[in-house]
């Protein structure tokens, strides 16, 4: 029987949130419609940050209320404060995911805070996310490099993950946001979490903008994680990170990791049906 690998669809989240046209709500919901049906179990749909700093997230309600939820699917919405916690649990997000920077530049570019200050606003979402039973996923942003401060002291990734942790994340993905990582850092970094952190509460989060997101995986795999994030038809991009475009490509983490010998669960028919609709998207094609 072969070892299963989880695959966190990113997609319609990050990978939708860089588009300089707004897409209509009826096809972020086809798409995310499309993913339900190819086996993931976790997908990322919505994002309840200000429209004033990403207005193609707007919809993240409507979004949440109209798609056709399937049993065994996670729906998740990222959240940067109290006030996003709240519009996501009243739009029904099945879990919500938080964020915080490895870098006090990328911190401050991202959401004008420190990275402490960053911490206690999560600390506040920690707690009502408690009160009201809701799952809550970590990530850390620039955990390789970042375009503003260059190279990221791997200690810092090793204290951040930790203390996400404690507040009460059920796994951190570790996100190499400009693409930088190559095997000795991306090795580096987590060879210096997982003396800290197991595996199994651990996740990667790695752009291809150098074309290296699937040899990071592949050290990721030899060091014992288990989940990966990827966006379909490799949508996306930080609009705070630049020169980071290309999330890797959720087909092309599932050929290689079948590759490698593991399993996804993944219907890779529907997964290219579902790519299809998403170069339609991000083609601006009319639906």
């Amino acid at each position: 029987m072969l070892e299963r690998v989880k695959i966190v669809e990113v997609g319609p989240r990050d990978g939708l949130q860089n588009e300089a046209r707004i897409i209509p709500t009826a096809q972020k919901v086809h798409l995310i419609d499309l993913l339900s049906l190819t086996g993931l179990s976790a997908i990322e749909v919505a994002s309840f940050v200000s429209p004033k700093w990403v207005p193609q997230m707007a919809d993240g309600a409507g979004v949440l209320a109209a798609i056709r939820r399937r049993p065994g699917v996670a729906y998740a919405a990222l959240v940067p404060n109290l006030q996003g916690y709240r519009h996501a649990r009243d739009a029904a997000a099945d879990e919500i995911a938080v964020f915080i920077a490895a870098s006090e530049g990328f911190s401050r570019h991202n959401i004008n805070c420190t990275i402490a200050e960053s911490l206690e606003r999560i600390r506040t979402i920690a707690a009502a996310a408690r009160a009201d039973r809701v799952g809550m996923r970590g990530y850390i942003s620039c955990a390789i490099a970042c375009p503003y401060d260059g190279p990221t002291p791997p200690e810092t990734v090793v204290r951040l993950t930790s203390e996400l942790l404690d507040l009460g994340c059920y796994e951190v993905s570790l996100g190499d946001t400009i693409g930088a990582g190559i095997r000795a850092t991306t090795s580096a970094m987590l060879d210096a979490v997982l003396k800290r952190v197991p595996a199994r509460a651990l996740a990667s989060h790695f752009h291809d903008t150098a074309g290296a997101a699937l040899a990071n995986i592949g050290v990721g795999l030899e060091m014992g994680v288990r989940t990966f994030d990827a966006s379909v038809a490799g949508l996306g991009g930080c609009p705070f990170a630049p020169g980071a475009p290309g999330n890797v490509a959720t087909g092309a983490v599932v050929d290689y990791l079948a590759g490698r010998g593991f399993e996804t669960g993944i219907d890779t028919q529907r997964l290219e049906a579902a790519a299809r609709m998403a170069r339609k998207i991000k083609g601006g094609v009319r639906q």
